[in-house]
């Protein structure tokens, strides 16, 4: 079965050393996107050239609403009731609120600021009864008033002709 997956951007990440450290690196990221039940290989274009692929193979993982193979699908739900689940959820690399919040700073950091993250970031903040939030303007949070373990640093994008890579991408 032929998947279509259109991604507006995004970054790629080389995975390359030693083959021990190769496998060592693949089978964290599988360990790490064990949620997502599909996993595709894809072409990743740059904005200078959109008909020539930088990178061929460029492995996506993503989630489908298919309730059999993805046991943590939960279907559509109002905006309160996510928070609440992403509020407590946790998973094997950490708990969700964590996820959400770090992901919110990751994209103001790179110039990527998406509406809906923002305000359900706010929605799970109200949860956990930190008052501030963030405006729709997109004004941050300092970082000492957003619960974060470390801070995420910009992406940078190295288009390698050769490179074992991974993306994590909506679809």
């Amino acid at each position: 079965m032929h998947h279509q997956i259109l991604v507006e951007w995004g970054a790629a990440y080389c995975v390359r050393g030693a083959p021990e450290k190769e496998k060592e690196a693949m089978e964290y990221l599988e360990r790490r996107e064990c949620e997502y039940d599909s996993k595709t290989l894809v072409d990743f274009f740059t904005e200078e050239d959109s008909l020539h692929p930088a990178l061929t193979g460029v492995i996506v993982f993503t989630s489908t609403p298919d309730k059999v193979n993805n046991k943590y699908y939960l279907g559509p739900a109002p905006l309160e009731e996510m928070a609440r689940q992403i509020a407590t959820a946790s998973g094997p690399c950490g708990n969700n609120q964590e996820y959400i919040f770090k992901m919110e700073k990751a994209l103001h950091d790179i110039s990527h600021e998406d509406d809906y993250i923002i305000e359900l970031a706010n929605e799970v903040r109200k949860v956990l009864g930190i008052t501030e939030s963030v405006p729709k303007e997109k004004k941050l949070l300092s970082p000492s008033q957003i619960p974060l373990k470390s801070h995420i640093s910009p992406v940078k994008i190295l288009p390698l002709s050769e490179a074992i890579a991974a993306v994590a991408a909506d679809s």
